[in-house]
């Protein structure tokens, strides 16, 4: 297989309707993480919430782990956030049978810790109910209008549920290492994560680029899986019954594609056509060991609010479950010079 580009993927609501600058500084894109569960009070691990400025997640668990004198495995987070951003997320820090260092001697200029509190168990990758964002778009410029109706509808009608650019790279950089890494290359377990995410997470943006264009990727069609609203169960439906079809319309539901890898799922005719055309990856992604699993192609995007703060500047309130990428409602209205 040759090198892969990215496509512009199908859009929901038209074309953008205007184009301008995000995180202009990083006060610009500000993202609070909301964990799916309430720390218990008591336990071997601190868990931290931690607001970062220009840092990577990585970068802050490397130093948690040095001011706290234990091993970086130690140190656990629930998902990486941008760098270029003031974000709020979680850490956890295994401390058995010791007492807390004095956390206010950890802040730097651009790290801060808000709160600690204990829990019985360490934090696990994706435990996380959503993402809250506050965005400010600079220098923008196009149809007001066009834009307050796209925002309306997607406040309405959700989002399609693509992963964000920045999941394969820069120019897909990421799927293309894949391919070196099914020819046979090596590469370090992290990377190869990455790398593999990617390559999946292409294959699920084809599908649900296929459903976009078919007019179909927020109703259910025979022999669709169907996943609730804010959850991972997920049932299939034979034929769209009216029940279905209600549920559907109620955004209680939505419908999924395959997040490829290893099993026996039924695949639909759309992702069987995709899975064909990039047999490389598919094939791939099963020889390195990763598990089937579904996806919504809809997302709700709740207490979505915006403001033109004057002509040229455009702000953005939204919340997100675990896993969707605020690029996603971005990239509906505004083509971003970022």
């Amino acid at each position: 297989m040759s090198a892969i580009e990215l496509p512009v993927w199908a859009y929901v609501y038209g074309s953008p309707s205007g184009q301008g600058k995000i995180r202009a500084v990083p006060e610009d894109f500000i993202v609070t993480e909301h964990l799916a569960f309430e720390p218990s009070g008591a336990g071997e691990h601190v868990f931290l919430s931690i607001e970062k400025t220009g840092e990577n997640t990585d970068y802050v668990a490397r130093q948690l782990a040095k001011f706290a004198n234990v091993k970086q495995r130690d140190v656990s987070y629930a998902g990486l956030k941008d760098r270029h951003a003031v974000t709020s997320q979680w850490f956890s820090v295994w401390l058995p049978g010791k007492a807390d260092p004095d956390w206010t001697q950890f802040d730097t200029d651009t790290i801060k810790v808000l709160h600690t509190v204990r829990h019985a168990r360490k934090l696990k990758r994706g435990v996380l109910s959503g993402n809250s964002f506050k965005l400010i778009i600079r220098d923008w410029q196009g149809d007001v209008e066009k834009t307050n109706q796209q925002l309306t509808a997607i406040k309405t009608d959700g989002i399609a549920n693509y992963y964000g650019e920045q999941r394969f790279g820069h120019a897909g950089h990421n799927i293309n290492k894949a391919l070196s890494l099914f020819q046979g290359s090596k590469v370090g377990r992290e990377q190869r994560s990455i790398y593999l995410s990617a390559a999946r997470s292409y294959l699920f943006n084809q599908i649900l680029d296929q459903r976009v264009l078919a007019k179909n990727w927020n109703q259910a069609i025979a022999g669709d899986y169907c996943v609730f609203d804010l959850a991972h169960g997920y049932f299939k439906t034979e034929q769209p019954t009216e029940e279905i079809v209600q549920r559907l319309a109620a955004k209680a539901i939505h419908p999924t594609a395959i997040l490829w890898g290893k099993g026996e799922a039924e695949l639909l005719p759309v992702e069987q056509a995709v899975i064909a055309a990039y047999a490389e990856l598919a094939v791939g992604l099963v020889a390195n060991g990763l598990e089937q699993d579904r996806r919504a192609l809809r997302i709700n995007v709740a207490d979505l609010d915006w403001q033109f703060m004057d002509e040229t500047t455009l702000a953005l309130s939204f919340r997100l479950p675990a896993g969707s990428y605020a690029t996603a409602v971005l990239r509906e209205i505004v083509n971003l010079n970022t």
